[in-house]
């Protein structure tokens, strides 16, 4: 098991895994733990569909394989993952690249696959993100610390009319987030990301916060500001 700090510290997407089912005990227990997460006025109006290996799921893991295809193509283009350091098989770049390129092609291999949806109890509004992204967040941090990992991709809307008719989904529930789970082919954390000083402020915006700073030896992503350590003093 995970100390919660050390997990938050090193959850990260996961996007290979290997063939290993999830044990039904672990997935319990995963949305389990998702299901104990906050929500506007305590509701409650999340609700997850869980797709393993049936023909249902089968074919729902198909028409997300083609729909995950279809959107990384369009970002992989849009955002020029194949020119500059991009280019270069060694740069951190070119191995997202091919790490989603990896994902997008074995979805339908996917051990679980979970459509993390919002029951409305009024009109969609901007904040009612609130009262479901919460519980996936439980849900990564609860495979985390069973020895799973995950990815939260949004590109599930492009086929959001045919999950509802497949999956029997109501007009009135929302599908928020799609969630892969399974046993990672890599391994998790540390994760690396922006310096704290820069992602924190204190009375007003872009004003410094003394108090924010990086534990010694924490590690930065290299998609920050040209000139940024790459390693905490």
């Amino acid at each position: 098991m995970v100390e919660l700090l050390e997990g938050l510290a090193s959850t990260r997407a996961i996007r290979r895994y290997t063939n290993e089912p999830v044990a039904e005990a672990d997935l319990a227990a995963i949305m389990w733990h998702a299901s104990r997460a906050p929500s506007g006025s305590n509701r409650q109006p999340f609700r997850f569909i869980v797709l393993r290996d049936t023909e249902t799921a089968r074919a729902v893991k198909s028409l997300l394989g083609t729909s995950f295809r279809a959107g990384w193509a369009a970002k992989q283009a849009t955002d020029g993952y194949s020119e500059g350091s991009g280019a270069i098989a060694s740069t951190p770049k070119s191995r997202m690249a091919a790490t989603m390129q990896h994902y997008v092609d074995h979805l339908e291999d996917v051990p679980v696959v979970v459509l993390a949806c919002l029951r409305r109890y009024r009109p969609a509004a901007p904040e009612e993100g609130a009262s479901v992204y919460p519980a996936c967040q439980n849900l990564l941090l609860a495979a985390r610390a069973l020895g799973y990992g995950g990815a939260l991709t949004m590109w599930h809307h492009a086929v959001d009319a045919e999950l509802r008719e497949l999956l029997h989904i109501p007009g009135d529930v929302a599908l928020s987030a799609c969630i892969t789970l399974g046993r990672p082919a890599g391994k998790h954390g540390p994760v690396r990301r922006r310096r704290l000083d820069e992602l924190v402020y204190e009375d007003g915006w872009l004003q410094p916060a003394a108090w924010a700073q990086d534990p010694p030896g924490t590690q930065f992503t290299q998609a920050g500001p040209p000139g940024s350590p790459t390693i905490a003093p």
